[in-house]
């Protein structure tokens, strides 16, 4: 698996606390993103954030690339509507050496691990008999298993970021998933640590939302914005 921030907003709390504080200001944003200062920008945030008027936080973006994951994962990872995808193509890029995506719970167990890959493997071979036969890749790519490795580009704005990784770091997630959005997060939280000081599951800023579902294991709690 390898996640990788290709770019983000430039100076994205200051972005946001600019469109955030153009509301009640006198001036425009450009003036306020040059002359607003760190303590205000974080006065702002801490306003925004707390109060849940976080609509700000969408003035503020970040595009990822993943490589090395499998459709299983991308499938859930589409579902969070409020992004942007590009995503390698089974239709126009046909596979000579395939790659499969193995659970580690199936892994570690060398009986479950032979199963699988040898069903993968048959699942390739015959999606290779087809392509050869003549039918169009488009087709033949019904028989590729869900383990198949892909690539992704995915953009969020940080409204949706936060979001995703509350749902997605939760230890009750998919393992696969949850290591993207846990190295997404590494990646971010840089770029902007007063917006991301607590982003993560739920459990790290108050109780589980889980109700009867949950792991009963929560995350240390999130320091408190100064």
């Amino acid at each position: 698996m390898d996640v990788r921030l290709l770019n983000h907003t430039p100076e994205p709390e200051r972005a946001i606390a600019a469109a955030a504080r153009l509301c009640y200001a006198p001036v425009g944003a450009a003036d306020l993103l040059e002359t607003m200062t760190e303590k205000s920008v974080h006065s702002v945030l801490k306003t925004v954030i707390s109060s849940g008027h976080t609509s700000t936080l969408e003035h503020a973006s970040y595009t990822f690339a993943i490589d090395g994951v499998s459709r299983a994962m991308t499938h859930q990872l589409v579902r969070h509507r409020l992004a942007s995808y590009n995503q390698q193509s089974q239709r126009y890029v046909s596979y000579d050496d395939p790659a499969f995506i193995v659970p580690p719970e199936v892994y570690a167990d060398p009986e479950a691990r032979e199963l699988f890959l040898n069903a993968c493997g048959e699942a390739f071979l015959a999606y290779r008999a087809l392509l050869d036969s003549g039918v169009a890749p488009e087709d033949a790519r019904y028989l590729l298993p869900n383990a198949m490795e892909t690539k992704i580009v995915v953009t969020m704005n940080v409204r949706e970021l936060l979001h995703f990784f509350e749902l997605r770091i939760c230890k009750r997630a998919q393992w696969e998933i949850r290591e993207v959005a846990l190295k997404m997060l590494e990646l971010a939280e840089p770029t902007a640590p007063y917006i991301f000081v607590d982003a993560g599951a739920a459990c790290r800023r108050g109780p589980c939302p889980e109700g009867k579902m949950t792991c009963g294991d929560p995350y240390p709690k999130a320091p408190r914005r100064d």
